[in-house]
């Protein structure tokens, strides 16, 4: 039996949404060895098995997960090489992403600065393809340590590898097989920090922002009160925080169908839309507050935050079922009044 192995392990407590049943065994693993050594258990208990990271963007079953729960909690960040301004960032899927970007900032190093906040761990980053304020993780990771679980081995894919979109990775398309067990960012020393998302340049409009260790942590900062200020940031004073962080993802959609739905609701005021390389992205949140769902809609355990509408809270007390029902209740209204039909963000566990 492995080291470190725990039976009957509630998983609500382990994740920001706070629902879902046990998980029949919990393995923390720092290192491949370990990895190894867990699923080898899973292999002889003839149970399945699942990662579960900082537990911010899953929704895990009210009846738990009957096999092995994997949790990564390797803490090894650094700098493994360096030239000119640039410097690659190796570090442990067990790491939170959160003190990621505060190390990296501190350093003066750039490129991930407006990823602040954002909960979970650093393996499941380039599976979500993490973004937020104008950055995508992906812009930014230079290759990945993936372990296959069908024979053990440990392989370097490059970032081309990984086929990135918009929240979206080949591991995101098929899961099951392979696991992130540490991934290598390329960041930059003397670059100015990103500042074109629209709602950060106007917060910052009155500061001066400058190419260094100062200047990050004055975007980080605005960052950080921005996501507050949505419920965004996962703080136990804050019961808007209990959820998945953006329940829904941003839909895009064609420019024709982007066009018939700014016609559609052309009486509730201009629709905001940015094109992208796929076609035009549309505010999921402009949708649902237009389908006639605004901030702290919903009654009972469920409801969207009082803060932000694309945030499905945990009112106190929900189950998993309840957490779906309610978001396919959402899904419905936005789909018959805008012709859009929202798409889940985060994972389901167990179901």
């Amino acid at each position: 039996m492995p080291e470190g192995l725990r039976e009957n392990v509630p998983l609500g407590a382990l994740t920001t949404l706070g629902v879902g049943g046990p998980a029949r065994w919990l393995l923390p693993w720092q290192n491949v060895d370990e990895l190894r050594q867990g699923l080898e258990f899973a292999t002889q208990q003839d149970v399945p098995w699942w990662l579960l990271g900082g537990g911010s963007n899953v929704i895990v079953a009210d009846a738990g997960l009957p096999g092995l729960v994997l949790q990564p909690t390797g803490t090894a960040l650094e700098v493994t090489e360096a030239a000119g301004n640039t410097q690659i960032v190796g570090v442990d899927a067990g790491v939170v992403w959160d003190e990621l970007v505060r190390w990296s900032v501190a350093r003066g190093l750039a490129g991930i600065e407006c990823l602040s906040g954002i909960p979970g761990r650093v393996g499941s980053a380039p599976i979500q393809n993490i973004g937020a304020y104008g950055q995508d993780v992906s812009e930014v990771i230079q290759r990945v340590d993936v372990f296959d679980s069908t024979d053990g081995s440990l392989t370097t894919w490059p970032a081309a590898q990984c086929a990135f979109a918009y929240r979206d990775s080949v591991w995101k398309r098929t899961p099951g097989r392979w696991i992130v067990t540490r991934v290598y960012l390329r960041l930059h020393t003397h670059a100015m920090p990103c500042t074109r998302y629209a709602q950060v340049s106007e917060a910052l409009r009155h500061q001066t922002v400058t190419a260094d260790a100062a200047g990050l942590l004055t975007v980080r900062a605005t960052v950080l009160r921005l996501r507050r200020e949505k419920g965004m940031v996962v703080d136990a004073a804050d019961p808007d925080s209990r959820s998945v962080g953006s329940f829904f993802v941003n839909p895009v959609v064609s420019l024709e169908t982007a066009d018939a739905v700014r016609t559609r609701l052309a009486a509730t005021g201009a629709m905001p839309a940015w094109t992208s390389a796929d076609g035009v992205k549309l505010s999921a949140a402009w949708l649902i507050e237009r389908s006639g769902m605004t901030r702290g809609f919903g009654s009972g355990r469920v409801g969207l935050s009082t803060k932000h509408t694309l945030a499905l809270v945990n009112r106190g007390g929900a189950t998993a079922t309840e957490v779906l029902t309610f978001a396919s209740e959402v899904a419905d209204r936005v789909e018959t009044a805008t012709g859009i039909r929202l798409q889940r963000e985060p994972v389901l566990l167990g179901f």
